[in-house]
């Protein structure tokens, strides 16, 4: 809104604009105020100000490895007192995060060579009856003596988990398990037209009709 005024105010003027907006001309000329004189900011701006220098500063001093949770910590031991919550608001505002240790784990290798099916959905994730969209997906958590693997179904209508496997292998079966126990589930009439659809990590879709 404080753009549109600058963009337009002097072909209409500020009040005449003002009239039009929901805001007062006042509202804009203390905006404007702060961004040129910012000792006149609210507390909070001026305290965010002041803290985000300091988070950057942490984190550059540690080669950017650090996280939040290191961050804040660091912050505590040099009596800068910050809540938690605080650094991670200004953290993500800045765009700074930490290392993650270990390798990235890949859920779906795709094959170069196979053609992706249509998308029959096409982000339309509202089906007006149960059965008629199942959503699957592919996923992992990390535990202390690994990985675990979990794919599940969902019935988009309901957002019910009709189907699911957990495995500590990627494997393909467990994914076609998961498949299996919704259709075992909800056994579906020849009639019907039933459409499940997956997303790869390349973003193609995998779309079945049944």
């Amino acid at each position: 809104m404080i753009e549109f005024i600058d963009d337009h105010r002097e072909s209409y003027g500020v009040e005449p604009i003002c009239r039009v907006l929901p805001i007062t001309p006042s509202t804009y000329y203390e905006h404007k105020a702060r961004n040129a004189q910012s000792d006149r900011a609210p507390p909070r701006i001026q305290r965010d100000r002041w803290l985000t220098a300091e988070i950057q500063r942490v984190w550059d001093e540690n080669f950017g490895v650090y996280g939040i949770r290191k961050v804040w910590r660091q912050l505590h031991r040099e009596a800068i007192p910050a809540a938690r919550c605080t650094v991670e608001r200004l953290m993500r505002r800045m765009g700074l995060q930490g290392v993650v240790r270990g390798k990235p784990v890949r859920t779906t290798v795709p094959d170069p060579n196979k053609a992706s099916p249509a998308d029959l959905v096409r982000r339309q994730f509202q089906p007006t009856q149960p059965n008629a969209l199942w959503v699957s997906d592919f996923t992992y958590v990390a535990t202390w003596q690994g990985f675990i693997y979990v794919a599940f179904v969902i019935d988009a209508f309901a957002r019910r988990i009709i189907g699911w496997r957990v495995s500590r292998s990627p494997r393909t079966d467990m994914v076609l398990d998961a498949l299996e126990q919704a259709l075992h589930k909800r056994p579906q009439r020849p009639d019907r037209d039933l459409i499940h659809h997956s997303d790869s990590n390349t973003e193609r879709c995998q779309v079945f009709r049944g």
